[in-house]
């Protein structure tokens, strides 16, 4: 493998009680009722795309310019939690599967339908760590469809039979099969029965990685 395709949220960080606290906050506030069982169906899925999820309980139809505005509410009070966030928030065994990757000359990437992961990115201290970024900026199309993961392979210059993607959600693991990528799933996703590595953690990728490298 020439190049490894990380998820964010769920692999690299973990903001799911983050993004809970902000869904629960525009949801309460709307009279919709929300758990973690729903905020689960929401991870790796797009804001509009998660906003919809969540509108399932609702007992009215919601207006697309009541929805953008709610959703854009919903990233507000997210981003601000954020701020919370700092390097310590970023796991040694995830920097140091990700230091040994890199020493190793493996391209590194990020592909996530989040619009926050720059700035998540930054907190963490990987502000210019990756050779590519592909995120909610700059797809159409949340996962299942690997629209996120084609575009941090074209960014990279590899043809998707030459990475691997690391994925938590089973939306996720679909997405990477979908596009021609082989894949590691942890969490969740290491059950998904397509999942080609499923691993415990990430502090077993860069063996996988190093041994199934491209020369």
């Amino acid at each position: 493998m020439k190049a490894v395709i990380f998820d964010l949220d769920g692999v690299i960080c973990f903001t799911d009680k983050l993004h809970y606290k902000a869904w629960k906050a525009v949801a309460d506030e709307q009279g919709i009722y929300f758990d973690e069982k729903i905020n689960d169906r929401l991870r790796g899925v797009s804001r509009m795309d998660s906003l919809d999820i969540i509108l399932e309980n609702a007992d009215r139809t919601y207006s697309l310019d009541e929805k953008k505005e709610i959703a854009e509410k919903k990233n507000n009070i997210y981003v601000s939690l954020l701020d919370t966030m700092s390097e310590d928030d970023l796991d040694d065994v995830v920097k140091d599967a990700l230091d040994t990757l890199r020493a190793s000359g493996t391209l590194l990437a990020i592909g996530s339908s989040s619009k926050n992961t720059k700035k998540i990115l930054e907190k963490l201290g990987l502000k210019d760590f990756f050779d590519a970024v592909s995120d909610g900026t700059n797809i159409t199309k949340s996962k299942p469809d690997p629209e996120v993961f084609l575009k941090a392979a074209e960014m990279l210059g590899v043809e998707p039979s030459e990475a691997v993607v690391v994925e938590d959600a089973l939306s996720g693991i679909d997405a990477a099969i979908a596009g021609g990528f082989k894949c590691v799933g942890i969490g969740e996703a290491a059950t998904h029965p397509q999942v080609t590595y499923p691993l415990k953690n990430l502090a077993e990728l860069p063996d996988v990685v190093l041994c199934n490298s491209v020369v």
